[in-house]
């Protein structure tokens, strides 16, 4: 164990778990004040973040990035006015702390209810994209948390920028700097240090690859609100609209091929796949993406052959996977099986058939006659979003503000006492 390290990592979630309580308790008022300066920091702090971002930038081509992550590093004029108009979105939303739900009165007198509270203390652990640090740090001052930022080593300079915008903001407006901390060492050692720190740290959201995800997920000794992967499937049965099906179908993996809402597998009933395969099929190939199918799916349109592990493949490119499925019960349990348990949709126009999708399929969102790509906390009314998860607690699907929350039970008495 590298002792400064440890210090290192020990003196910041002090520091947060201090700044929370301070944050926990401010009003609706404080927090808005705050982000508003914070928006404010950014835009007068627009070429010191833009310096930092061309020193990553750099030392990204020098250590031969790919392009997906120079794009994803890079800022510019444009993205920095996207993060001011986030913060402000943040700021517009509901503040969901405080609030009391189903209050009701008990036979003994008392009455009982449930508040929203903040979490605490979010870790955050991210990659290339710099506007993470300013979406996770308004989602968690506006739900009354502290956060520590660890962003990839290749953005560390861009992420200490804008640390810098919204801490001032922070000062600005009288509620702690510590509320928002960066991690300013690039040693990996040092995730693994904060994942021990289950004292101080009450949650953790990693917000990248699959194999990153994974470590943390192994290693941590805190909660970690997370997605493995995205392998989402559209279904369309047999009473579908075949126009509606085709578009949907369509949208779901052309319209951004490297997201995690993206369709990696397309279901269609087997009473349908030849007029709807015979459609759809040519627009994927013009589209550029390879496509892969079971034996009844080969024989309609030429595609190779899929393996059994494509079938739980997230490409996050241009190939999709299509089965012909004799049932919807069979696309069901092919789903359930196969699936990650993210965003799953079924394209019909038999209600009965809806309606068992919807409550037998096991994933965070279940849509009807509509793109999986509308899995996204903005298009849900979030606002920001800061991940989306498949685990069952705390939070499922696009986490926003409520997801950063928790409830406690609250009971109101008038001098009532328990007698057995």
């Amino acid at each position: 164990m590298n002792s400064g390290l440890s210090d290192y990592f020990i003196g910041l979630a002090k520091e947060s778990r201090a700044a929370s309580r301070q944050i926990s308790r401010s009003t609706s008022a404080q927090k808005s004040e705050a982000l508003r300066l914070v928006a404010e920091e950014i835009d007068v702090g627009r070429s010191s973040i833009l310096i930092a971002n061309e020193k990553d930038m750099e030392a990204a081509k020098d250590a031969n990035l790919e392009g997906p992550l120079l794009d994803r590093l890079s800022l510019d004029l444009k993205t920095i006015d996207k993060m001011i108009e986030g913060v402000i979105q943040i700021d517009n939303l509901t503040d969901p702390v405080g609030e009391i739900t189903d209050l009701s009165y008990l036979p003994s007198g008392i009455q009982v209810g449930k508040m929203r509270v903040a979490l605490g203390v979010i870790a955050i652990i991210y990659e290339s994209r710099p506007n993470v640090t300013v979406d996770a740090a308004a989602l968690c001052l506006k739900s009354g948390n502290a956060c520590i930022l660890r962003g990839g080593s290749e953005a560390l300079n861009s992420n200490l920028a804008l640390s810098s915008c919204i801490q001032r903001g922070l000062v600005r407006s009288a509620l702690p700097q510590t509320a928002v901390q960066v991690v300013e060492k690039k040693d990996r050692e040092g995730v693994s240090e904060m994942l021990r720190l289950s004292d101080f740290i009450d949650v953790v959201i990693p917000r990248g690859g699959k194999g990153l995800i994974e470590r943390v997920s192994r290693d941590s000794s805190i909660p970690v609100i997370k997605h493995l992967d995205g392998v989402c499937h559209v279904y369309v049965d047999d009473l579908a609209d075949l126009e509606t099906a085709s578009a949907i179908a369509f949208n779901s993996k052309a319209e951004k091929f490297g997201v995690c809402n993206a369709m990696e597998t397309l279901l269609v009933h087997e009473d349908i796949s030849g007029e709807l395969l015979g459609k759809l099929c040519p627009l994927f190939q013009e589209a550029g993406i390879e496509m892969v199918g079971c034996d009844k799916a080969v024989k309609i349109f030429g595609m190779d052959l899929a393996r059994d592990a494509d079938w739980s493949e997230e490409y996050l490119g241009p190939k999709l996977s299509i089965g012909v499925m004799e049932s919807l019960d069979a696309a069901i349990a092919h789903i359930n099986h196969y699936g990650s348990h993210h965003t799953d949709a079924i394209v019909t126009n038999h209600l009965p058939s809806a309606q068992k999708f919807l409550a037998e399929v096991d994933s965070a969102s279940v849509m009807l006659n509509a793109s999986t790509q509308f899995a996204d906390g903005f298009e849900y009314g979030l606002g920001a979003e800061i991940g989306i998860s498949t685990d069952k607690l705390h939070a499922r699907g696009p986490v926003g503000l409520e997801g950063l929350t928790s409830q406690k039970y609250v009971v109101y008495g008038n001098g009532e006492i328990r007698e057995r």
